[in-house]
């Protein structure tokens, strides 16, 4: 990475749990101590950051993933030349729990290949509005290996197969393809722990939720782009957030835009 401007991108996504987004690439600017209220999962893209918390020195290399807890005090500044470019999902201190400050004082810094593609993935995410129900779904996976982590007598997840519960969540999607349903509410229906529906329904149908109700958001589409609809008026009538949102998944599923594929109709 080569030094430069630096650059701060911050947003508020509509997901529970998340109290902040922040993308940032700094050249030298140093944090000083202060404490956050919230839990900070944080990867760097380029470069490394050198950081105190509690006052035990620590580093984040490319391939680790950093979880600060909250109201531990902490600092930060570029530890390579350039600086470097990092990605942080703020959480609300509840989600991981109090239980669980300590061991991540002790072990902030987690080297998991599988748990950073699953933070990166949650981030990629959570930049695309219309998609908060994958963002619910991916949060609630990277917080589920966090947790191994910091719980290392608990074990692996348990393998189980769930149908019951799967053909309900299903039911609950179909019927919902247009006002969409958040994993939070689907797990408060249907009495069952967030991680349990994603990992039920997953395994019942080879398919994670979100990507099932995107799927039937996109055949709703096809429908109404054969029936003459314009895309930009087929994008809210299938369950999309706008029209970009439509094409980006329309794109992926079809393998051309909505328009094309309303334009080749015969």
């Amino acid at each position: 990475m080569t030094a430069g401007q630096d650059l701060v991108t911050a947003w508020r996504p509509g997901v529970p749990g998340v109290t902040e987004v922040f993308h940032a690439r700094f050249t030298e600017y140093a944090y000083p101590m202060h404490v956050h209220d919230a839990w900070t999962l944080l990867i760097v893209d380029d470069g490394a950051v050198r950081y105190d918390l509690a006052r035990h020195r620590h580093g984040t290399p490319h391939d680790t993933v950093s979880l600060l807890p909250p109201h531990v005090p902490h600092n930060g500044s570029p530890a390579t030349p350039g600086g470097f470019r990092k990605r942080v999902v703020y959480l609300d201190a509840g989600r991981l729990g109090e239980e669980l400050i300590g061991p991540a004082v002790d072990s902030p810094d987690l080297r998991d290949p599988v748990l950073r593609v699953r933070v990166a993935g949650l981030h990629s995410a959570l930049a695309r509005p219309g998609d908060e129900l994958e963002a619910e779904s991916r949060l609630t996976l990277v917080a589920e290996r966090l947790r191994l982590h910091l719980r290392p007598r608990a074990g692996a997840p348990r393998r189980f197969r769930d149908p019951v519960l799967a053909r309900r969540l299903r039911e609950l999607l179909d019927a919902r393809v247009v006002a969409g349903v958040s994993l939070e509410e689907a797990a408060r229906s249907l009495h069952a722990h967030p991680a349990h529906l994603v990992r039920a329904f997953s395994g019942a149908y080879g398919i994670a939720p979100h990507q099932y109700l995107m799927s039937l958001r996109v055949g709703r589409a096809r429908r109404l782009l054969l029936d003459g609809v314009p895309p930009g008026e087929v994008a809210p009538a299938a369950g999309f957030y706008d029209q970009a949102h439509l094409t980006r998944h329309f794109r992926k599923l079809v393998g051309t835009t909505p328009g094309r594929y309303r334009n080749s109709a015969r």
